[in-house]
């Protein structure tokens, strides 16, 4: 017998089993990202998004159609992260607003939905391209209203929809030529089938409960939220600074006398190491100065993923802060809140030497994120919230979080807030830098746009796979000068790489170039290379500051 109704049970089963899909295939999603540098999280951040949503979907109070919708939409709202996430969370609340008011789903139901789902998230995106998520999307919706004129099967329904989608995500490299260079389908769109097909397997009675779902990713998402552990940390000083974690994809056998002579190494390095390999992967955890020899060494086996580096120096520090101020607030009356003002300023950034260029320029508020951890929309919020100001500039500095910071715009009433759209810190600094106290909050935002467009951006990282981009041949383990266009340059070499590309940036027009050097390079590697490019370009000053930020050896900065 057809099916020819969902209802609320059903549609919470869905869903869940849709996300239990998504979460099981989001290192495969990873891998599709068009750029082969150590941070693609398509996957990750589309994961971390549904995840969000299935937390308060373990929280209704009831089961009813409108409690399952609101726990989808709101909560996909709040955790969505990067422009993936992002988009994935407004399909969902278009469908939630589509199927508001109905207690049961019949296809044509749902395939107005699908309509509201798609009209949404080209909404939310400024300037849509095709080719992503949204192409996949829109197929499934296309294919739905065709589909329901001649059929009341759910079960069909659904079926021809995703074949629909998978057609179109097939020929997703026929629309964007950086996917066909690069041999690769959207990740995003690979990230809205994987949704859609595991929702399939729920319409089928594949069930999952909300918490064991919850738990697979629990153990990053705690450590996300609430960093290192007391217990984790002493009260002494910290002998290795970075907790370094990742995996390695083994790319090769990884023999036990291999696995042996990692560990060897991993402790000449540092400590409190974890090595366990499992046939193809190896779960790699280490405490050290140094994380590239870390990252180096690993890359020698295959590539990369779930590249986590935290500096616990930092994280110590706030968790003494946080402790003595909980200690201190049962004997003293709270402190009072900081007063208002007419303008504040939050940054996304990371790195300790970044974050204090950001406090430096007036910043309120630093989330710590970026290319590393896309921060979410709720992140946002509890940032904006913490800022007593009137009117609050948002500086995302990454154009993956551009997204999650005007969700977030849109969700604050209270408060008035601007996004300034920067792509990297060194337009993020220029903004800052823009910024006029005694002008108002439109002139402001004019001046501070504008800044974005004196300086170009440079950064200096690894490749964590082989790949084709644009004409350049790619190994793993190669180096990249990636600027605001993509990548420049490749070589073996990190300085000489960080010198040729900020030869490509600089122009006639320029004057400064400012180099920020991360957590695996020193002051006297940038010092050297800033000497490199001054005697290359007499004609430009050049100023070497410490940023701290992971993965990324160099960022530059050329006006």
């Amino acid at each position: 017998m057809a099916l020819k109704t969902v209802d609320a049970s059903l549609l919470k089963r869905m869903f869940l089993t849709g996300a239990k899909n998504l979460e099981s295939q989001k290192e495969i999603i990873n891998e599709l990202n068009v750029f082969p540098v150590p941070d693609g999280d398509t996957g990750t951040n589309m994961t971390l998004t549904i995840m969000s949503a299935v937390k308060e979907i373990s929280q209704m109070p009831d089961g009813s159609m409108q409690s399952v919708s609101k726990a989808i939409s709101s909560g996909s709202l709040k955790g969505a992260r990067g422009n993936s996430g992002v988009i994935l969370s407004q399909l969902f609340r278009g469908f939630c607003k589509g199927i508001k008011g109905c207690e049961e789903l019949n296809v044509q139901i749902a395939a107005e939905a699908f309509d509201k789902a798609v009209d949404t998230a080209y909404k939310a995106v400024m300037k849509p391209k095709e080719g992503t998520i949204l192409t996949v999307a829109r197929a499934g919706a296309e294919a739905a209203a065709e589909i329901a004129d001649y059929t009341e099967d759910v079960e069909e329904f659904l079926d021809k929809v995703i074949e629909r989608m998978q057609i179109a995500l097939d020929n997703t490299p026929e629309l964007l030529p950086v996917l066909k260079e690069a041999g690769v389908v959207d990740s995003g769109g690979t990230g809205l089938l994987s949704v859609m097909r595991g929702a399939r397997l729920g319409l089928s009675g594949e069930d999952i409960d909300p918490e064991s779902l919850m738990n697979r990713t629990g153990e990053s998402s705690a450590k996300k939220a609430g960093g290192a552990r007391s217990d984790e940390i002493s009260t002494a000083d910290i002998k290795f600074g970075y907790c370094t974690e990742f995996i390695i994809l083994l790319e090769k056998d990884f023999t036990a006398k291999e696995e042996t002579d990692f560990k060897t190494f991993l402790a000449s390095i540092g400590d409190s190491i974890v090595c366990v390999a499992d046939e193809d992967v190896v779960k790699v955890h280490v405490h050290t100065n140094d994380p590239g020899l870390a990252i180096q060494k690993a890359l020698t086996y295959g590539q990369l993923s779930r590249m986590k580096i935290d500096n616990m120096r930092e994280e110590h520090r706030e968790l003494v802060v946080e402790g003595d101020a909980k200690a201190e607030a049962k004997e003293a009356p709270k402190a009072p809140a900081a007063p208002a003002k007419e303008m504040g300023f939050i940054a996304v950034s990371v790195g300790e030497g970044m974050n204090e260029i950001f406090r430096g320029l007036g910043v309120d508020y630093v989330i710590e994120g970026g290319q590393t951890m896309n921060p979410s929309t709720e992140d946002m919020l509890k940032a904006i919230d913490q800022v007593n100001a009137k009117n609050i500039f948002i500086l995302p500095n990454n154009g993956n979080v551009i997204l999650a910071a005007t969700q977030a715009k849109a969700l604050t009433e209270d408060k008035n807030i601007i996004v300034i759209p920067s792509k990297t810190a060194p337009q993020g600094i220029s903004a800052m830098v823009g910024f006029l106290a005694d002008s108002d909050v439109e002139t402001n935002e004019q001046m501070m746009t504008e800044a974005l467009g004196a300086v170009k951006s440079g950064e200096i990282t690894y490749a964590v796979r082989d790949t084709v981009f644009e004409g350049l041949e790619i190994k793993s383990g190669d180096i990249m000068g990636i600027a605001d266009k993509g990548i420049l340059n490749v070589g073996s070499e990190v300085s000489d790489v960080t010198v040729e590309l900020a030869g490509k940036l600089i122009d006639d027009e320029s004057g400064l170039v400012s180099i920020y050097y991360g957590a695996d390079a020193t002051e006297k590697d940038a010092e050297e290379i800033a000497s490199r490019i001054a005697e290359q370009n007499p004609d430009v000053d050049v100023e070497v500051h410490f940023g701290g930020q992971p993965v990324y050896y160099y960022l530059l900065s050329v006006e």
